[in-house]
């Protein structure tokens, strides 16, 4: 956050035990559930050892292979709500590579398979407290595959926070706008790698009609204990007939080693998805990705990261719990930043297709 806004609202508290909650020694009901998605991608460049540059998902070319597999158990009471999940998958191990490994309990070998393990409590009307691991409040896309509208991630998904660690206050303002209030960690860590915190922040809208608008942001002391300030703003309409859109922008800066200037990355997408019937959808995403000095994306040398991309999706709902897609995607950079088994390559194309299954 640039500046502190400090905004003093009145809470109404209330005891528990008392006529208008459920008593204290209650049990609390768990619901148990789980979900596997397995995939199949081929990539144009063939990448070397099948690796595929810049994504979590798909991350594997010519390979069957399993993307995301969890099963998780939620409490969701009156005053107490939790959830803890665990999972697997080739985007888990995409994703958690850069976790620090600071000491000799820490690193990604446990904390990879914790997709979250987080507490929460309501300490006054409309707000929460939650502490732990948690899905990210940065980003349209979610992590979890079913719940989006493409199949492949975004460039500026996989290049924002899935995850982080901390403490975060949740508060209802009315019903139009909501907002909370992140210490964390740090940029998608769960151990510690500086002796800094983090903050994050979130407002949120929805509209009458069904408009929602968010933003979100991150301020923190990272690589090298350089400040970081990141913006991210989100904006999806309601159904126009068959039709929805959704559009994304992201803009960050960080101080550059040494002090003085800045360093800066900016991203947006623009994504539509047509509903053919409940069982079948169409999606197409366009996109763009721009870091000069590599502060998010290294290139391995090939040159700043300044990349757009474009997509075409089907969905198929082939049972209420099972989802098949099939998406092509194409990368246009003006860097030959993608790994091919003789060099690099200015382009780069993904063929790819899944079976999700909720359970």
């Amino acid at each position: 956050m640039k500046k502190a806004l400090l905004v003093l609202i009145p809470l109404k508290l209330s005891a528990p035990g008392t006529a208008a909650s459920a008593p204290w020694d209650a049990p609390l009901p768990v619901r148990f559930g789980g979900f596997v998605d397995v995939y199949y991608a081929y990539d144009a460049r063939r990448p070397p050892a099948r690796d595929r540059a810049f994504t979590t998902q798909p991350a594997r070319h010519d390979e069957f292979n399993v993307n995301l597999a969890f099963v998780d158990a939620t409490v969701d009471g009156e005053r107490v709500r939790g959830r803890l999940a665990l999972q697997a998958g080739n985007s888990v191990q995409a994703n958690y590579a850069g976790e620090p490994r600071v000491g000799t309990v820490s690193g990604s070998d446990l904390a990879r398979h914790i997709q979250e393990a987080v507490v929460g409590y309501k300490v006054a009307d409309e707000l929460w407290i939650d502490g732990g691991i948690f899905f990210s409040h940065i980003g349209l896309e979610s992590w979890i595959s079913r719940d989006n509208w493409t199949c492949g991630r975004s460039l500026m998904g996989d290049f924002s926070p899935y995850y982080q660690s901390g403490v975060k206050a949740s508060y209802r303002i009315d019903e139009a706008w909501s907002g909370q209030l992140h210490v964390l960690n740090g940029w998608q860590n769960i151990s510690e790698n500086n002796d800094n915190k983090a903050l994050g922040g979130q407002l949120s809208w929805t509209g009458p009609s069904g408009w929602t608008a968010t933003y979100n942001n991150f301020w923190g002391q990272e690589v090298g204990n350089q400040g970081r300030f990141f913006n991210d703003l989100i904006v999806k309409t309601p159904p126009f007939g068959r039709l929805q859109l959704a559009a994304s922008a992201d803009y960050g800066i960080q101080r550059k080693p040494g002090g003085g200037d800045f360093s800066r990355w900016y991203a947006a997408a623009l994504i539509g998805r047509w509903k053919f019937d409940e069982r079948v959808a169409v999606a197409a995403r366009v996109e763009r990705y721009v870091d000069q000095d590599q502060v998010i994306v290294n290139t391995g040398g090939q040159g700043a990261f300044r990349t757009t991309g474009a997509s075409v999706n089907l969905d198929k709902l082939l049972h209420k719990q099972l989802l098949w897609r099939l998406e092509a995607r194409h990368f246009w950079s003006e860097n030959p930043v993608y790994p091919t088994r003789g060099g690099y390559a200015e382009r780069d194309g993904v063929v790819s297709t899944s079976l999700a299954l909720t359970f």
